[in-house]
């Protein structure tokens, strides 16, 4: 063999290969267990009851910021909080302004912060989180894989890391899920 003909060869199985590598470069797997316990997040609604502070017990909306805004009390940051974290902070921050010496306070979700999924999908968009919910069901709430897409992975955006997903992969709210298309 000659050794332009080398040479493009060479180059031809370099370019074949990087054809079916992820514009991102490598990306790692994401677990299919679950990560732990679940943490707020901006756009999750609570549920928030304290005995005997009828004023305060309502729904509410974690903000862009990360907090919830409260009667009576300044802002309260809850964002990577677990609901039981969140209670305690909101009992801290009434027994701080005086308002009850014992405060009994709970929290409950009551709409998880919706998913994204895009790309290879009959029905790209932003939907509601579902508990437990995998990539298969993602896709299929999103009305299915397209004729083109890849169906054995696709990318999860998860804050700031992102990972390969497969169909047994748990979504979790806020995610964002990146179906893309097949090669072969």
């Amino acid at each position: 063999m000659t050794p332009h003909k080398a040479l493009l060869l060479g180059l031809s199985l370099a370019l074949t290969a990087s054809g079916c590598s992820s514009p991102d470069g490598p990306l790692p797997s994401f677990e299919l267990a679950a990560p732990g316990a679940y943490r707020l997040g901006p756009g999750d609604e609570l549920r928030i009851s304290v005995l005997g502070l009828d004023a305060i017990t309502n729904n509410y909306l974690v903000d862009d910021t990360g907090a919830v805004a409260l009667p009576m009390l300044d802002p309260i940051p809850v964002a990577g909080l677990t609901l039981r974290e969140t209670e305690r902070v909101i009992g801290q921050s009434i027994v701080s302004r005086n308002l009850v010496i014992d405060p009994r306070v709970s929290a409950q979700m009551k709409v998880y912060r919706p998913f994204f999924i895009a790309g290879e999908v009959q029905r790209p968009g932003q939907y509601p989180y579902v508990p437990g919910m995998s990539l298969m069901v993602a896709v299929s709430i999103a009305g299915g894989y397209t004729f083109r897409a890849d169906t054995d992975k696709a990318v999860i955006t998860r804050a700031t890391k992102k990972g390969i997903a497969t169909q047994g992969t748990l979504v979790l709210p806020g995610d964002t899920i990146v179906v893309r298309e097949s090669w072969f």
